[in-house]
């Protein structure tokens, strides 16, 4: 009989025999594969989690105990465990987050993704247990090794070992990976302690012991195993680490052995003040294209074949990464002082071709954005030009160091932001949807919005032949957009994509909206109103040759894919009014608004960044009228309704 759909919450875990959770943790794997394979999803860091998760729910009491996950994106099985195991819509509008989210279930605590805060909030939410005299609940943050090369996890570490009376249990999730393998010196330390001959002689001689008595016996070493791997473990010098904060330390443990599991949470459980947990686990475990896979062990895939691993569909198109990737790597050919900087996200961000001609000009810090961006300054100053990849969502995690120890220091640094704009399925903390509107707060920063592959090549040239002040490439997700030649280069570098025939609309289209703008263009020019369509490729300062268009139109339109306050439209209507120019200006762009999962092109709609409701609004702006509906130049529906208006109002 399956165990599975008898879940409806961590306390029908309670009644499951040893035996029966090992056969849940089986159903679990099979119902992750077969669906995640579906829809696409974080299909291998799940895989790695299944014993833990229900370890963990088995010993506290969610939520009364809350479970505060990194990332989060490891949280498929505590959302199967906590009721919720209709995936068929997992990661879309309507369906499951990707990551923990309030709004689904009381059990669900932080819903940011971003790493390496899971045990701020475990600090804060045992001390406020303590503080409020709830002493019998208990906090447990699973943080992943990879998030343990994030300064805040040692900064919050040095508090927590402050005040040693809260209950309160850090699992470290330990598979040798975050988004690829986990880098720098406490990957080597971790690793040490994985492999280290001695403790596993030690534990095996253990082992070997105690099952010569027998099933009495075997009960025993289970019992014992998390204490004695504690004491194995100081041969190997596993506790070091922690010994002078003063954090009492577990492990290492099998994080796919369920009864060993159990008894070390339990030990952790009881011991009354804060407790490490360390656990091995691996990513991908249970499907062999996962555990093979060399680039990330299926870390996040699309809709793939569940047999096989194989990606479903057909041949994908280059993406704006590929683009990126090709030419940094050329770039790096002919510029050796090129050096390239990412936080643990080498494959993702498109540096692996870079990393593989050039291996000793590429440096990986971990996820410790703060310290790529401030490290790409010195970088700097020592005569190199850093380039350092990231996506765009995790900016804002060092924009101090890219405003005083970059933009200060006018260090000759270029950003390239990947996943800018609307990122779609894994929702509002991956947005990229905040980089416009901050980052030109910069003072002499240069921003780039390519709207095409084409585009993305000449501006990342361009960027990195600055040596005085920061330079950005920000760039969306998925495949490039189709090239959009220009009808002119003004003499600022501003690319005039339509002429229109009279001076009626100047429609600024920032990055890919620049496709958006022309489209908008053709419906206006069908309604006899005379639309300009210019792409100011460098959008932040702005170009002096989109003022001077500005004043010879009656309308200026800017359209982003970033957050319209305090975006580019709103740098526009500034300078513009600065110059004295009092031509109307409509910043059109996204809501300030945590947005949530959905694809990009229903988020788009609903924040009417389509070309249908663009130009209806345009019309009604120029007609002075409101348009009931819309023709078929403006919308897919044709409207006599429409056409009897526009004639009323001529």
């Amino acid at each position: 009989m399956a165990i599975l759909p008898m879940i409806s919450g961590p306390r029908d875990l309670d009644a499951l025999s040893a035996a029966q959770l090992i056969q849940l943790a089986a159903e679990i794997r099979s119902f992750l594969i077969e669906n995640v394979a579906r829809t696409g999803g974080h299909l291998g860091p799940n895989l790695g989690v299944v014993e833990l998760t229900i370890a963990l729910h088995r010993v506290f009491d969610s939520p009364n105990d809350p479970i505060v996950f990194d990332t989060g994106h490891q949280s498929y099985v505590h959302k199967l465990l906590t009721g919720r195991q209709d995936f068929s819509h997992l990661r879309q509008r309507d369906g499951l987050a990707g990551y923990p989210q309030r709004a689904e279930s009381p059990h669900d605590v932080v819903e940011s993704s971003h790493a390496s805060s899971s045990l701020s909030w475990a600090d804060g939410i045992s001390r406020a247990f303590a503080r409020t005299g709830r002493r019998d609940r208990h906090v447990v943050a699973v943080v992943g090794d990879g998030a343990l090369t994030g300064g805040m996890t040692w900064e919050a570490l040095n508090n927590i070992s402050d005040d040693n009376e809260r209950n309160l249990v850090i699992v470290v999730n330990d598979n040798g990976r975050s988004y690829a393998p986990t880098i720098g010196g406490m990957a080597r330390y971790l690793n040490r302690i994985r492999t280290a001959q001695t403790y596993r002689q030690l534990d095996e001689r253990s082992e070997d012991l105690f099952r010569r008595f027998g099933r009495v016996g075997r009960a025993i070493h289970r019992g014992l195993r998390g204490g004695t791997r504690g004491f194995l473990s100081r041969f190997t010098g596993n506790e070091a680490l922690y010994s002078n904060l003063d954090i009492k330390y577990l492990g290492p443990v099998d994080g796919h052995d369920i009864p060993t599991l159990i008894e070390t949470l339990r030990l952790a459980k009881r011991y009354g003040a804060p407790v490490i947990v360390h656990t091995i686990t691996e990513k991908g475990r249970g499907y062999e294209p996962a555990v093979h896979d060399e680039a990330d062990q299926f870390h996040a895939v699309g809709r793939i074949d569940p047999r096989t691993g194989r990606a479903l569909g057909g041949a994908e198109a280059a993406s704006w990464t590929d683009a990126f990737a090709e030419e940094l790597a050329q770039i790096g050919a002919e510029r050796p002082e090129v050096m390239a900087v990412t936080a643990a996200m080498l494959r993702p961000t498109g540096l692996l071709p870079f990393a593989q001609r050039f291996p000793d000009r590429v440096h990986d810090v971990g996820i410790a954005e703060q310290h790529a961006v401030a490290s790409a300054a010195g970088l700097a100053y020592g005569g190199l030009h850093p380039v350092v990849a990231l996506y765009a969502t995790f900016i804002g995690r060092a924009f101090d160091q890219v405003l005083m120890d970059v933009g200060l220091h006018r260090a000759g640094v270029t950003f390239v932001l990947d996943r800018a704009g609307v990122t779609g399925p894994d929702g509002p903390s991956h947005h990229g949807i905040w980089d416009l509107a901050t980052l030109q707060l910069v003072p002499h920063i240069r921003i780039a919005a390519p709207r095409d592959a084409a585009r993305l090549r000449e501006e990342l040239r361009e960027a990195v032949a600055v040596d005085d002040a920061p330079t950005v490439i920000r760039y969306p997700k998925g495949a490039a957009a189709d090239d959009l030649p220009a009808l002119e280069r003004l003499d600022d570098g501003v690319d005039v994509l339509v002429r229109g025939e009279a001076p009626d609309v100047l429609l600024i289209g920032i990055g890919p909206m620049a496709h958006v703008a022309v489209d908008v263009a053709a419906r206006l020019r069908a309604q006899g109103i005379g639309a300009t369509v210019v792409d100011p490729r460098w959008v932040v300062p702005v170009p002096a040759s989109v003022v001077e268009l500005a004043a010879s139109h009656r309308l200026v339109i800017t359209i982003e894919d970033g957050i319209r306050v305090g975006g580019i439209g709103t740098r526009v209507r500034q300078v513009l009014r600065e110059a004295g120019i009092d031509t109307a200006v409509d910043e059109l762009g996204l809501p300030d608004e945590f947005i949530p999962h959905a694809s990009r092109d229903e988020i788009l709609r609903d924040a009417g960044l389509t070309p249908s409701k663009i130009a209806q609004d345009v019309v009604a702006q120029v007609l002075g009228t409101r348009i009931p509906s819309a023709r078929p130049a403006l919308s897919d529906a044709a409207d006599d309704e429409w056409a009897d208006t526009r004639e009323r109002n001529a």
